[in-house]
């Protein structure tokens, strides 16, 4: 639940920086954000799940 909570706040800063400084206009923010949702509940959500849980815990792992 907390990597899930903190990627959705790390995707909404990057889509806030995206709409102020690279001119993402507010339709496409609106149609990514519906395109999400609709993601979410096909078939492929358990699938885009695990990729993100595994892409965090390797990202976790590195050492500096």
């Amino acid at each position: 639940m907390i990597l899930s909570i903190s990627g959705v706040v790390l995707l909404g800063i990057i889509v806030f920086l995206f709409f102020r400084k690279d001119g993402l206009k507010a339709s496409h923010a609106i149609v990514s954000v519906l395109f999400g949702f609709y993601l979410a509940s096909t078939a492929l959500a358990p699938s885009i799940k695990a990729g993100g849980e595994s892409l965090a815990s390797f990202l976790g792992g590195i050492k500096f």
